[in-house]
């Protein structure tokens, strides 16, 4: 009962709580780049499935969404956030070929940075509706992604247009009243610069950023703990571990959640 899943690259990837007992973690996938290098629009929901004979599957479905549908794109985030008892997908930046009455032979497989909207994606229903809040001004690529109860967290990214890595910091807030849901974005102090890095939760007040990209060609081999505090965010840098030859002579750092 599974769709085929390609391989994909840079893809933007959550966990969701599952609604019923037999799968109580889900996995929402969307976008990235497939092998022969187009760029996916799909979305899907993977679940872990305990069978009778204790033997564990994975089950992996096609989520078709209708409304403001999120284009074809890599390098983006997607988070899930919880209000008064109700969740929501949150979907931001990304990269996608520039449009296709644009493309010529020559610039193909050129890119930019998404639109700066703000999509929420209703997983019970498959509606999407997309936000276009005046503080966010850049489709950030390749940025930091965090989400605790009902504020997603942005941090960082790259701008293809100005080839820049902003140290920037916005908080998303999600409001999910029984009418239409309320989105507003906080530009927030304390933002680092940094593009895909690797984030992590360590507990519910407390995240883990590793790695990343600081300018071209140079990584970032410091650490961070992001911590919070009466809603108040601090980040700060932590010990970094001996890092392996193959680490630091590697090409590239990918983005993700590796908990």
């Amino acid at each position: 009962d599974s769709c085929y899943l390609p391989p994909l690259r840079y893809p933007a990837i959550c966990t969701l709580k599952g609604g019923s007992e037999s799968e109580k973690q889900q996995y929402i996938i969307h976008g990235g780049k497939t092998p022969n290098n187009e760029l996916s629009d799909k979305m899907y929901v993977m679940s872990v499935v305990s069978k009778n004979n204790k033997k564990v599957t994975f089950r992996c479905t096609e989520k078709d969404l209708v409304g403001d549908v999120p284009g074809a794109r890599y390098g983006h985030s997607i988070n899930v956030v919880y209000s008064r008892g109700k969740s929501m997908g949150v979907v931001f930046g990304g990269r996608s070929y520039i449009p296709s009455a644009q493309r010529t032979t020559e610039k193909w497989n050129t890119v930019a940075d998404c639109l700066p909207h703000v999509f929420l994606v209703d997983f019970e229903f498959g509606c999407s509706t997309a936000y276009n809040l005046p503080e966010l001004q850049d489709g950030l690529a390749f940025h930091v992604s965090f989400a605790r109860n009902d504020t997603v967290y942005i941090l960082g990214g790259h701008s293809i247009a100005n080839n820049i890595r902003p140290a920037s910091l916005y908080s998303i807030r999600v409001d999910l009243p029984l009418g239409s849901p309320a989105v507003n974005c906080t530009v927030l102090q304390g933002g680092i610069a940094v593009s895909s890095a690797i984030v992590t939760q360590t507990n519910n007040d407390e995240f883990v950023i590793v790695g990343g990209y600081q300018i071209e060609n140079q990584k970032r081999m410091v650490c961070n703990i992001v911590s919070f505090e009466d809603n108040k965010i601090e980040i700060r840098e932590m010990e970094s571990p001996d890092w392996t030859p193959d680490i630091k002579h590697s090409k590239i750092w990918f983005g993700s959640n590796m908990g």
